[in-house]
């Protein structure tokens, strides 16, 4: 009787053991998506942005004024092969980031944001300060004191005169406003939310962080009919924030979507051949970012 009893025990231990076997053998492998630490990124992509007012200080020899509330925007290209064009790249509104995951739901990373900047040319915006240029310089028909005076920013026209006369100012930052950064993003999957279960083909995931960098833009300014300064120049620094969504897909390639804030201080922009001729500003800006990656183990 006991021996049976012994018998049937070590025959429901062996089943025991089988189905445990069984089922690690069987069961479904850890998925690719399910971790990121270690993991390396890289996109590519484009944006459109959006600037508050900014007061704009310029000073140099024999003139010193500021600009109020000068309105400006950007430069978009739409859609096109510039974006991939490699001699081109630059010339759309551009953002590329590269970035390494030091645990599953953080990274560090550093990038370009190229954004455009161009003040815009039909407004009339009022003008603080003085213009005392020799009379022999092109831009001397400006000379005067102002205060708080109403000037048209577009190129005007001399009484009984045809030929145009020089613009009081033109003023972007076209080859860029060139935010150079580093971030540290924190990333969520809530791929669960959508009912999706396997990630490793379609995964969602919620990306915020916040960045700090320098400006070094090429600025292309024409001041009161002076020839512009065409270099790049480190002018400043800026802050940022952004939010947005990751959508991995088959594992390796990703399409990013992200609104990103922030704050412009350039207190020291290059605007003609001479040194001393600078100018300074300050505002916010607004990206829509739409880019295309990839993300690797290294």
């Amino acid at each position: 009787m006991l021996s049976n009893y012994k018998f049937q025990l070590i025959v429901l231990l062996g089943l025991f053991i089988q189905t445990i076997s069984a089922q690690e053998i069987t069961s479904t492998p850890e998925k690719y998506t399910a971790h990121n630490k270690g993991k390396f990124y890289v996109f590519w992509g484009g944006n459109r942005e959006s600037y508050t007012n900014s007061d704009i200080h310029f000073k140099g020899a024999n003139y010193d004024f500021t600009v109020y509330n000068a309105i400006a925007d950007d430069k978009p290209k739409g859609w096109q092969v510039d974006y991939i064009n490699p001699s081109r790249m630059t010339i759309p509104q551009t953002n590329f980031r590269m970035g390494y995951f030091i645990n599953d739901h953080y990274n560090i990373s550093v990038g370009l944001d190229h954004m455009k900047y161009v003040m815009r040319q039909d407004q009339i915006a009022n003008v603080t300060g003085t213009v005392n240029l020799p009379g022999t310089d092109i831009g001397s028909m400006y000379n005067g004191t102002y205060n708080n005076t109403p000037v048209n920013m577009f190129t005007n026209y001399s009484d009984g005169d045809t030929n145009p006369t020089p613009p009081f100012l033109t003023f972007e930052h076209t080859d860029g406003l060139n935010y150079v950064n580093t971030e540290i993003s924190r990333v969520d999957d809530f791929s669960k939310l959508f009912g999706i279960t396997n990630t490793d083909k379609f995964q969602i995931n919620l990306t915020e962080g916040a960045g700090v960098g320098f400006l070094y833009p090429k600025t292309n300014a024409k001041v009161l009919g002076k020839d512009r300064h065409d270099d790049f120049h480190v002018s400043g620094y800026g802050v940022s924030a952004k939010v947005g969504l990751n959508f991995t897909i088959y594992k390796y390639f990703f399409i990013q979507t992200e609104l990103k804030g922030g704050y412009i201080n350039m207190n020291d922009i290059r605007t003609t051949a001479l040194t001393n001729d600078t100018a300074s500003q300050h505002f916010m800006f607004l990206q829509r970012i739409v880019s295309f990656g990839g993300i690797f183990k290294i």
